[in-house]
């Protein structure tokens, strides 16, 4: 038994070390691209929005559905290309610093990740189906905002300034729901390819 002592020692510091530390494989051109990827969302969503044919057909409760369907397409797009090109320019980056991407850190970021932003896209989801459109964009702002709070023990400190800009962001959406669009666009379009650029200057360089 007291052979093993030092060895249970050794293995509680390990496991400490492994709880305090940094996602450190993220990287700041990732974000930069998911920036760019939500502006072009954006302006596509603006055009089915704000174009004469869309608010014609607005006058019918039949003419929203098909909008909604687009503007939803739209955003899973930039969802998908966003989580990819994160997970790529990651993977490229751990191998360049010798890690693993997927370890106990990343397990638990991603669960820290997961949580809120499940239970947001099913609120968002019931909103859809409530035609509560008008408070859409403030809802997936804030509970992004909730999930980068939740997940910033794992990374770097930035990210919680990001998670609190998100979610002022999304508190202002609620409040001026008409202009929900353009605060979604600085939400998750220019502050993503500011705090991209900024991380990519600080940890990749």
């Amino acid at each position: 038994m007291l052979n093993e002592t030092p060895q249970n020692e050794l293995a509680s510091i390990r496991k400490l070390m492994e709880r305090s530390v940094t996602f450190v494989s993220l990287s700041g051109m990732s974000g930069v691209l998911a920036g760019i990827y939500a502006l072009i969302g954006a302006a596509f969503a603006y055009q089915q929005i704000y174009s004469g044919e869309a608010v014609r057909s607005l006058e019918y409760y039949g003419g929203r559905i098909p909008m909604v369907q687009n503007l939803l397409l739209i955003a899973v797009l930039v969802l998908v290309s966003s989580l990819f090109t994160g997970w790529w320019f990651s993977s490229r980056k751990a191998n360049k610093l010798g890690t693993s991407i997927w370890n106990a850190t990343s397990r638990r970021l991603l669960i820290n990740l997961a949580i809120p932003l499940l239970v947001g896209g099913i609120f968002t989801l019931v909103l859809l189906y409530r035609a509560y459109f008008d408070v859409v964009g403030a809802a997936v702002l804030i509970f992004y905002g909730l999930a980068l709070l939740n997940a910033s023990s794992n990374l770097f400190e930035e990210v919680r300034y990001l998670g609190f800009c998100e979610l002022i962001l999304g508190l202002l959406a609620a409040v001026f729901p008409i202009y929900s669009l353009h605060f979604w666009t600085v939400g998750f379009g220019l502050l993503h390819i500011i705090y991209g650029g900024l991380m990519y200057k600080k940890y990749d360089r």
